[in-house]
């Protein structure tokens, strides 16, 4: 399929498009490496409460990193140069990290932590920094980016899934990846091999020191005045409050189906031992939803896609809540995972049609910087750390561990987000 979606466009040559899928598979392979493993391990180090911080640097450093490095790459360093520069660093703290972990007694979060955050300050602003480069190629090649780049960027979902199958099935010592801080030595190697990689792709000429976006346009800060409008205001709002789920079942699935292992009777079933393979389902909904948004919008518009995606994720906890690793009860964690794509694509797509749709085009790179910062940015990192108090109270912190409570109470919270949504926001004539 993917296949022939490459080739029914002969505009590109194929021969670039093969090297763009490339860069894009390996981007995402070195996220995959450890985003959704990550948490499993911290908990088996003794980190289990640190999690929520590993996460929330995802969302503090999203707030800043990806426009100064946009601004960059606008006006003074070509951007595949700057890509290779910031994979080097980011693979370099992440390998380090990974080899700290490798020679010590007792992994301390005091030096674990800021080798981890160095790389994903580096990391973050890769994700902008391919689809900028891959539109510059795309587009100086005689090619449509709107059209040609979307069936490449696929290829990006599937390199995440292979790195995270790959880091549940390799074992290394003995010991399977997911539960390894090998899963961070992987990730530093694939960063340094797209460093290398993304020197060879065509230049990115910059615009010089005129061009490009302002400082305003980057930080999302001309489309404050939005906020005038009723509508945006609580449309922004309520992008916090979903914002917050966003990194939940990231930060904390893994590690809830690794402690079924403590339960003779749950510890040999395909889902406590490969969770990292069952997960990736949620990756392969989100890669087939992707395809629904469109339809969906035109069809229900977007106040109801939003409460769809908000009923998703308020399955999407509420079925972690009552499963079990077993039959028949390890459905529900499956069915959890398939509506993921629900409950993460119609929010960050259709949210973003939407805030495209309803601004005037002066605005609109700053309206997608400002969607990014309440969602990604500020909804991330205080759902992160809220999360990880509800976690310290039922879980890591707690005489006797309660999973199901925590994840009910993520649902609950999101019914709430819902019923608030549905009487608050008044969807625009457009």
């Amino acid at each position: 399929m993917y296949y022939s979606m490459l080739k029914a466009d002969n505009n590109l040559n194929f021969g670039l498009k093969i090297r763009l899928i490339v860069l894009v598979f390996i981007q995402y392979a070195v996220w995959g490496a450890y985003l959704i493993s990550i948490g499993r391990y911290l908990a088996q180090a003794g980190l289990g409460s640190q999690i929520k911080w590993f996460f929330a640097a995802n969302g503090v450093v999203s707030l800043f990193m990806p426009a100064l490095v946009g601004i960059v790459a606008d006006r003074y360093i070509q951007a595949q140069r700057l890509l290779a520069l910031c994979h080097l660093l980011a693979g370099a703290f992440m390998l380090s990290a990974g080899i700290y972990c490798l020679g010590a007694d007792k992994v301390e979060f005091g030096t674990l932590y800021p080798l981890y955050a160095m790389s994903i300050v580096f990391f973050m602003p890769t994700v902008a920094l391919t689809n900028s480069v891959s539109y510059s190629i795309i587009t100086r090649a005689g090619g449509d980016p709107v059209k040609d780049y979307p069936p490449i960027r696929l290829y990006g979902t599937v390199g995440f899934i292979c790195s995270m199958l790959a880091v549940n099935w390799i074992s290394i010592g003995g010991v399977r990846m997911q539960d390894s801080c090998t899963q961070l030595v992987l990730s530093g190697i694939l960063s340094l091999v797209l460093c290398l990689y993304s020197l060879t792709l065509p230049a990115c000429p910059t615009g010089g020191s005129r061009a490009g976006r302002s400082v305003a346009d980057a930080f999302g800060i001309k489309a404050f005045g939005l906020f005038r409008q009723s509508h945006m205001a609580i449309f922004f709002i309520f992008c916090i409050l979903m914002g917050s789920a966003l990194q939940i079942t990231n930060g904390y699935a893994n590690t809830f189906l690794s402690s079924f292992s403590a339960n003779h009777a749950y510890a040999d079933t395909f889902a406590v031992r490969n969770s990292n393979a069952l997960l990736s389902l949620s990756q392969i909904s989100e890669t087939l939803c992707f395809l629904l948004v469109p339809f969906c919008m035109k069809r229900f518009g977007i106040k109801k896609v939003l409460l769809m995606s908000m009923t998703a994720w308020v399955l999407r906890f509420g079925l972690f809540g009552i499963g079990t690793p077993d039959m028949p009860g390890v459905l529900l964690f499956i069915l959890s995972c398939i509506l993921y794509g629900i409950a993460f694509d119609f929010f960050n797509i259709a949210g973003s049609l939407y805030v495209e749709q309803n601004v005037d085009k002066s605005i609109r790179a700053s309206a997608q910087g400002l969607f990014m910062m309440m969602s990604n940015g500020f909804g991330a990192t205080i759902g992160m750390i809220g999360a990880g108090a509800v976690m310290d109270r039922y879980v890591f912190k707690a005489a006797m561990p309660d999973w199901s409570s925590a994840w009910l109470w993520f649902a609950a919270y999101m019914v709430v987000v819902a019923l608030l949504f549905a009487v608050f926001f008044k969807d625009s004539k457009k």
